[in-house]
């Protein structure tokens, strides 16, 4: 049979029958790689475990169709079984990514700890000797004889060490160095990681094995491979943080079977890493005092209030264009509340170079932070300081209205809590809710209205 030969994009998964520069699914520039697709065969589950133990299945009504509810386990970790919607689903594939580095295996390895103490977990390594992951375990205080580890790349010999030991938990370390014996291409190669994928998804379903796979992120930040994978597996995570800083954030792309807007934040030590379950105050330590241009924005993720310290630089420009920059927020948003800032708040910012950061490395990308930063930018204008122990919500129109935001009275439970005594909401919609006592609200119309309060 006469092979074929297709393109994939490995920005989208989009396949075309020839090559072109640009991908005309996703628009993307040189992502087209070559595969030959080759007659279909056995997969590498069908050889190991054998086509007859697979059931013959045929559709059938839904009304007949049990309804049952996933059964979930604790990794032992709440922040990742925070991401994860309430821990680990039996069952299910997970992808952790990250840059390299950035203490994926680290994280794996770490919860290996709790799980060993009823189940039987398999890792396999195939960056790793096993002698490399005994130090490591031994530097992360981990020792158990549940724990199984292997040093091996083919997926055959993975699977069949799968079907003999007969694990809970599998974790393939990572997905990149795996390749199926019956696939001629180059192990990371864009089929080679779909092949791998797939048989590690069929082993996980059909011997209801929970599977973690470890996979590698290109310098653009995405995952490396065909952007299939993340379609095949059930969650999608990634590592985030400063490979030379001590913070690592984890948050989920993807999740079949819970949100995706939770975070876990983590510090790297010497000994693994540690959960911080309390990140406003990690994050708003050092803040400095009578400073101008700086402002405390409560930011929602997923079901977790979280305070940040936005600072804003404005300053006069040298040049006929001014610079702006964005760290840790929309740029285009930014832009949009400067606009709005010089039109209705009265403030000349068209020959300003302003400079905006997110202490702590975190991404905020919601409405409820539009207020605290056009305070932070009014402030460092009129190189005026903004209260300590006040704070601001509220999303920002273009006719400088400030509107509602959602969970506002939790986002307020959270600020009283850190000690903050005032805080800037929208007056329209803010009614009702109850405010924590000592706490002291400013309900305000338009941006005019609440410079005047925090300055």
């Amino acid at each position: 049979m006469k092979q074929k030969t297709i393109y994939f994009c490995t920005n989208c998964g989009n396949e075309t029958p020839q090559w072109m520069g640009k991908c005309p699914a996703c628009g993307a520039w040189n992502t087209l790689t070559e595969h030959v697709e080759k007659p279909a065969a056995r997969t590498s589950v069908d050889r190991v475990i054998g086509a007859s133990q697979i059931a013959k299945r045929a559709p059938k009504p839904l009304r007949e169709v049990e309804s049952g509810r996933e059964v979930r386990f604790l990794t032992g970790m709440q922040e990742l079984d925070r991401v994860l919607g309430g821990g680990a689903v039996q069952g299910s594939l997970v992808l952790v990514s990250g840059a390299p580095g950035i203490g994926k295996s680290t994280l794996l390895l770490q919860i290996c700890a709790e799980l060993c103490k009823k189940s039987r977990v398999l890792y396999v390594s195939g960056e790793e000797s096993e002698s490399q992951l005994k130090l490591r375990a031994e530097r992360l205080g981990i020792d158990s004889e549940r724990l199984l580890v292997y040093a091996q790349t083919e997926m055959d010999e993975i699977l069949l060490a799968a079907k003999d030991v007969k694990p809970d938990i599998l974790i393939a370390d990572s997905i990149q160095t795996l390749y199926a014996t019956e696939n001629t291409s180059s192990p990371g190669s864009v089929s080679q990681v779909k092949d791998c994928t797939m048989a590690l998804l069929q082993l996980a379903k059909q011997n209801a094995i929970t599977v973690f796979v470890v996979g590698h992120v290109n310098k653009d930040g995405a995952i490396a491979g065909p952007k299939v994978l993340e379609h095949m597996v059930d969650c999608v995570l990634y590592f985030e943080g400063e490979r030379n800083g001590p913070y690592r954030l984890l948050r989920a792309a993807k999740n079949r079977f819970g949100s995706t807007n939770e975070i876990g934040v983590f510090e790297m030590l010497d000994n693994g890493l540690k959960e911080i379950p309390n990140p406003s105050e990690l994050l708003l330590s050092g803040r400095p005092k009578n400073a101008a241009g700086t402002c405390v924005a409560c930011a929602m993720e997923g079901t977790r209030p979280i305070l940040a310290e936005v600072q804003a630089l404005v300053s006069k420009s040298a040049f006929n264009v001014p610079r702006r920059t964005a760290d840790g927020y929309d740029y285009n948003r930014a832009a949009l509340i400067t606009a709005v800032l010089e039109k209705r708040g009265g403030m000349k910012l068209g020959d300003c170079d302003i400079y905006i950061n997110v202490i702590g490395g975190l991404k905020i990308d919601e409405p409820g932070a539009d207020l605290p930063l056009l305070i932070a930018i009014a402030s460092s204008y009129r190189d005026a300081p903004v209260s300590e122990t006040l704070t601001a919500i509220g999303e920002i129109g273009l006719t400088g209205e400030i509107r509602m935001v959602t969970h506002l009275e939790q986002r307020l439970r959270e600020i009283r809590r850190l000690g903050f005594e005032s805080c800037i909401i929208p007056r329209h919609g803010s009614e009702k809710i109850q405010v924590p006592e000592g706490l002291q609200l400013y309900r305000v119309r338009n941006v005019r209205e609440a410079i005047e309060i925090a300055l």
